[in-house]
């Protein structure tokens, strides 16, 4: 059985990518790319290169408002990255009341038009505590009203192998219809794997001439900055000089310019970089380059990213994990083929 994938808010492919390269214990269960929809230009740019670079018309750039994708070809599953702006612990989490927040309705209606088998929808662990809550409950109730029987979990992408803390809900749905059941993949088979931020950086050498690897051009007060600033340490935990210090009042985020802890899995790849918010490397004063950003995301150092320095910054932190999108695809692929894999409960309690 192949699986023709849709994706709505596709970013730049990471989804896509583990779809794509998933594999089942049985091989004739496959997942193949349809198409896709984003509103970023570069983004779909990004897709088309690497995803689907002899069907470049299959990635469609435009406004999901705006976007009439009841046109497009049926499709057997579909992916929906909905926009966590309004949902995010960074920012003013407005949630259902934000600009972003109402754009997971567009999923839902992919889902009562197309009624695909089976759907894969993501966004940040704070969406639970949106409005309230009352958001998170929302979603899953338009959800089960389209048809689908529902397997949300929350999965820190660090147990999975994946090197950089990563927390994000994934909701898995398989329409009502169907006698399958998906469950969460173990993470048992991924303990003791290298998964610090300097095996992902270092293990191979990135060269020098790598795509998507230029190096951001650092004051000297940053620099300066930097060498005062220890392994995991950000602006604020440091012991800084005081022409060094940081005159903020309020919220003091964490990623301030902080260093990896080489020892580690990273913390959280994200799309910003101005006011310090780039990631630092551990050793040299310096923040990380795209391609260093990338392999923390787990994208193969042959993806390549098109757009300017700062737009491969955005489309890299929006980006899910390759290979932790293909461990849950291969887990549905395998619920489908009536095979059984290592699993755990699901850890959020609806």
């Amino acid at each position: 059985m192949i699986y023709k994938l849709g994706e709505l808010f596709c970013g730049p492919g990471g989804l896509a990518y583990g779809a794509v390269n998933s594999h089942s214990a049985d091989p004739t269960y496959k997942i193949e790319h349809a198409w896709a929809n984003d509103y970023d230009k570069d983004t779909c740019e990004t897709y088309r290169h690497n995803i689907c670079p002899d069907e470049p018309k299959t990635v469609y750039h435009a406004d999901i408002r705006k976007f009439d994708f009841t046109k497009l070809g049926p499709i057997d599953a579909l992916a929906f990255g909905f926009p966590c702006n309004d949902f995010s612990v960074v920012g003013e989490q407005k949630g259902m009341d934000g600009i972003y927040g109402p754009l997971y309705s567009y999923g839902i209606k992919a889902l009562k038009h197309f009624q695909p088998s089976w759907f894969l929808a993501e966004n940040v662990g704070g969406l639970r505590n949106a409005n309230d809550g009352d958001a998170f409950k929302q979603i899953l109730e338009d959800m089960r009203c389209a048809g689908y029987k529902l397997v949300p979990n929350l999965y820190k992408f660090e147990d999975y192998g994946i090197p950089q803390a990563r927390h994000r809900i994934i909701i898995v749905g398989i329409r009502n219809d169907l006698d399958v059941e998906f469950k969460v993949p173990s993470t048992e088979a991924f303990r003791g794997i290298d998964n610090t931020c300097r095996n992902a950086i270092e293990n191979p050498p990135i060269p020098e001439n790598a795509f998507n690897n230029e190096r951001t051009r650092q004051s000297a007060t940053v620099i300066e900055r930097l060498e005062h600033i220890l392994p995991g340490q950000n602006a604020f935990t440091a012991t800084l000089p005081e022409h060094l210090k940081l005159n903020i009042t309020g919220a003091r985020i964490s990623q301030i310019y902080k260093r990896l802890d080489p020892d580690k899995p990273a913390y959280t790849v994200t799309g910003s970089g101005g006011g310090g918010t780039h990631m630092y490397h551990w050793d040299e004063p310096r923040a990380l380059t795209n391609r260093e950003r990338a392999r923390l995301q787990t994208f193969p150092d042959t993806y390549e990213f098109i757009g300017s320095k700062e737009s491969v910054r955005k489309q890299i932190g929006m980006a899910v994990p390759c290979q932790g999108a293909q461990i849950i695809f291969e887990g549905i692929l395998n619920s489908f083929a009536g095979i059984d894999y290592p699993n755990i409960e699901a850890n959020i309690n609806e």
